[in-house]
């Protein structure tokens, strides 16, 4: 199109912004010219991720701080979607991304979602830029004005939003079908523009620009040499309507900043925003010239003022409207958004009331926007809540218990309102099996109570003086029972408790045929124990958290228990009999310190103590016979079990111990994406006696690890190189332990079936 400028009236400019995902960096260049040459546009065009830079300049951004926005963004973790851990609520960090797959199941049937990728993260992120257009309805109204084109999936018609939420529309006009999910809208859904328009041009000629500026990442036109895989037919397809009027409306164009031939990076690969940004430069300063004539043509007219509106920081909202909450719900989101009409709160109280709601679990996503009506100012949280039944899976493999097949059902409010249900069986030669309810109660829902089973049949070599005696068939089981308070709903509870476990050993080969050293035929350990207990957690991720303190203290106390022994030998006598009480102290703190972007240092300290009544002469000492309850320490992997601990270089609960203090170091590297590399030392001082023999002589252990009265001291030091991949992590482990005469190795695949406290 060739405009010609009226002499006395300032002409219409509008600036058109095509889509292409992580391609719609490149547009960045153009707005920094814009603004170094003093062109204010006087409408903005968007499409897609052309929406996404086009609205935060229209509403007043500087192409600098867009760039910067662009460059120093997480994309990993706005495009992970996923709540960080921290922002998870205290009852549901344990079971809190722990599966490969989670699937939703309705009416009998899996669903397996409507989109790949979760924009939870990237929608806050732009809500939360929007901040200071909030009270803005009509995109007229903004700075420079603004129209996003979306695509109504439902009808197949092309949607230009040019009023409501300015953040809603930009998420909506980006909404890739299939990979990010549609967005509500009146009576139908909002999906990319792309679809049926990705370079609107048409559209800013229809709102009668006089000049139209046109910034173009598309595809340069298919070739049949260039359709040769799945993924290129399909897009091809998807796009076929829209690459039909994208000839006609680059011709309507005034100036053309065509990007097509100088982009070397894909739609998805926002990791590369750094070099898709440069890459931009080459067209748009091929413009260069061509907008200078452009900027003295209006050097003679008033421009438009092109800055942020004052950021309102505070708010004060008449209502709060809570849609698309279930009954069962509500009174949960309620008591965790902690919000109220009519009560001044901050942006920054606004995004943690959110978080809370969030990290409640219960919700896919969730979406807030202003709402104006008849001149009041509300509040709309919109949610999308998972299914009540969920499936989730995942796959493990690793070198102490093999390979297995977790299957978990999750039920959300089936026996009460803000319930859990939870059934996983860890189906492999060594198998595991969970039964859990939990309910949320109190007028703050920050009270809750939990009932749990737990069951393994495993496979467990026993160790003296650091030697495998014997493999024994190991059974236990647990049924516990607890209450628990909230401190605070994200981080930290406390709570009491009473469980009981029954631990039961028998040699994997008959003693009758094959004698063990220790000449047992079966051992049987039964207890019951009250507990108070103390948790916190503001460790950012489940894997590979970078920053964050975890803390845990328990003190337990033995109500009952008892013991039977049966030997093969007849010189030793059985033993069904109750040994002593005791009490039980364990103490766990892991910090992590981020030292640079790719580095994480880590460190922690664990110590349980065992303190045994004073026992009569006919009683059996607990801390002789009690290995059902001791704390368990070896092996690369957390045991569903609470009192087991990891040490490197030793095979899983290979030592069990009365009384231990064990001090971890290790630094976390990022080397490339997902790849990280954790070299590791730890230290340790153990007991297998009473509390007051060891405390003594704690901090100077002998240099052995072995079955003495005095304590003993153990070394391991190693590194695990552990990759992140669609399996869940791959660790492998080299580590080596004082007083051992080799390296021990340890490959572990997958997501294991996790601890619940």
């Amino acid at each position: 199109m060739q405009s010609t400028f009226a002499q006395d009236k300032k002409p219409k400019v509008a600036l058109v912004l095509s889509g292409g995902g992580a391609k719609g960096v490149a547009h960045i260049r153009t707005l920094q010219l814009l603004d170094s040459l003093h062109i204010v546009p006087d409408l903005i065009v968007g499409n897609s991720m052309g929406s996404i830079v086009g609205g935060l300049y229209a509403m007043g951004y500087s192409g600098d701080s867009i760039a910067n926005l662009t460059k120093n963004a997480n994309w990993e973790k706005l495009l992970g979607g996923r709540v960080s851990l921290n922002k998870v609520g205290a009852e549901e960090k344990n079971e809190y991304d722990k599966y490969l797959i989670e699937l939703d199941f309705k009416k009998g049937n899996i669903s397996t979602g409507a989109y790949l990728l979760n924009d939870q993260k990237l929608r806050e992120f732009i809500a939360l830029l929007a901040i200071p257009v909030y009270g803005i309805n009509h995109f007229d109204d903004l700075p420079i004005p603004f129209r996003a084109v979306t695509t109504d999936i439902l009808n197949g018609k092309e949607i230009i939003l040019d009023r409501g939420s300015l953040a809603t529309a930009m998420r909506a006009s980006m909404s890739i079908p299939g990979v990010f999910s549609p967005v509500r809208y009146k009576n139908t859904l909002l999906v990319d523009g792309g679809l049926l328009n990705n370079f609107p041009v048409d559209v800013a000629e229809n709102w009668g620009a006089d000049f139209i500026i046109g910034s173009d990442v598309g595809d340069n036109p298919k070739t049949i040499e260039s359709l040769n895989s799945i993924s290129s037919l399909l897009f091809q397809g998807s796009m076929m309507n829209s690459n039909k009027k994208r000839p006609a409306n680059r011709l309507l164009c005034d100036i053309l900043i065509d990007h097509a031939p100088y982009l070397t990076y894909s739609t998805s690969d926002f990791f590369n925003a750094s070099e898709i940004y440069e890459e931009g430069k080459i067209a748009a300063n091929q413009q260069i010239d061509a907008l200078v004539n452009l900027s003295l043509r209006l050097k003679k007219f008033e421009q438009r003022k092109h800055e942020l509106p004052p950021t309102q920081t505070e708010f004060v909202f008449n209502s709060i409207e809570y849609q698309d909450i279930s009954k069962s719900n509500l009174a949960l989101v309620k008591a965790r958004t902690s919000m109220k009409a009519n009560v001044t709160y901050t942006t920054k109280e606004i995004e943690e009331g959110l978080g809370r709601a969030m990290g409640t679990t219960i919700f896919k996503d969730i979406d807030f926007a202003p709402n104006r009506n008849n001149g009041n100012f509300g509040l709309i949280l919109k949610g999308v809540e998972k299914s009540k039944h969920q499936v989730k899976g995942s796959l493990h493999f690793d070198g102490y218990r093999g390979a297995g097949l977790i299957v978990n059902y999750t039920g959300r409010n089936i026996l009460a309102d803000a319930s859990r249900l939870l059934v996983t069986l860890d189906i492999a030669e060594q198998p595991k099996a969970r039964l859990q309810y939990q309910k949320n109660f109190g007028g703050d829902r920050d009270w809750w109570w939990k009932t749990e089973g737990l069951g393994q049949l495993l496979q467990q070599e026993l160790f003296i003086e650091g030697k495998n005696v014997d493999e024994a068939r190991f059974s236990y089981f647990e049924f516990d029972n607890q209450i628990n308070r909230n401190i605070s709903s994200l981080k930290s509870y406390a709570g009491l408790g009473l469980k009981y476990e029954t631990t039961k050993l028998k040699p994997k080969i008959d003693p009758n045929i094959n004698n063990n050293i220790l000449s047992l035929e079966q051992y049987n350990f039964t207890i019951y124990e009250l507990y108070a207990q103390f948790k916190y957690s503001s460790l950012n991720g489940v894997l590979y958290p970078t920053s964050g303190t975890q803390i845990q203290a328990m003190l337990s106390r033995s109500i009952y228990n008892n013991i039977r022994t049966s030997y093969i030998d007849p010189n030793i006598n059985n033993i069904d009999a109750f040994a002593n009480n005791y009490t039980k102290l364990s103490l766990g703190l892991e910090e992590r310190i981020l030292f640079t972007p790719n580095s994480t240092g880590i460190i922690s300290l664990n110590s349980g103590f065992m303190f045994g009544d004073n026992s009569k002469d006919n009683d059996y000492l607990f801390s002789t016979l009690g290995y059902g309850a001791k704390y368990f320490l070896g092996g690369n992997i957390i045991d569903p079990r609470n009192d087991n601990y990891t040490f490197s270089g030793l095979t899983e609960s290979a030592l069990a111990v009365s009384q231990f203090i064990k001090v971890g170091l290790g630094v976390q590297l990022k080397t490339i994406r997902n790849l990280y590399l954790i070299p590791h030392l730890d230290l340790a001082s153990v007991g297998y006696g009473n509390f007051n023999d060891y405390l003594p002589k704690a901090f100077s252990p002998k240099d052995e690890w072995r079955n003495y009265e005095d304590p003993s001291f153990l070394a391991s030091v190693g590194t695990t190189v552990s990759y992140k991949s669609l399996l869940g992590p791959i660790n492998f482990d080299v580590s080596w332990v004082n007083n051992t005469n080799d390296v021990r190795f340890f490959i572990g695949i997958g997501f294991p079936l996790n601890r619940s406290n």
